[in-house]
């Protein structure tokens, strides 16, 4: 039975997959995943929050994470 809600609010997080769960909560998991040096950095490939806004945080968090591995790797 469709209700009329989609479960993906879309693309709104370019190189993240973005769900909505049948509870309200935002979640977003990263479509191509961390290496193991950014993961063990702390870069987790899927993440959650209460809004939108919230969500994209926590996504630049992970991926500022990541990029602190980057930028030591090039040093």
């Amino acid at each position: 039975m469709d209700d009329g809600k989609s479960t993906t609010p879309g693309p709104v997080i370019s190189g993240w997959r973005v769900i909505l769960s049948d509870r309200g909560r935002l979640w977003a998991s990263r479509v191509v995943p961390f290496t193991d040096a950014e993961s063990d950095a702390g870069a987790d490939r899927t993440v959650d929050a209460d809004t939108l806004d919230e969500l994209r945080a926590e996504v630049e968090r992970q991926e500022s994470a990541a990029r602190q591995v980057t930028g030591q790797a090039a040093s």
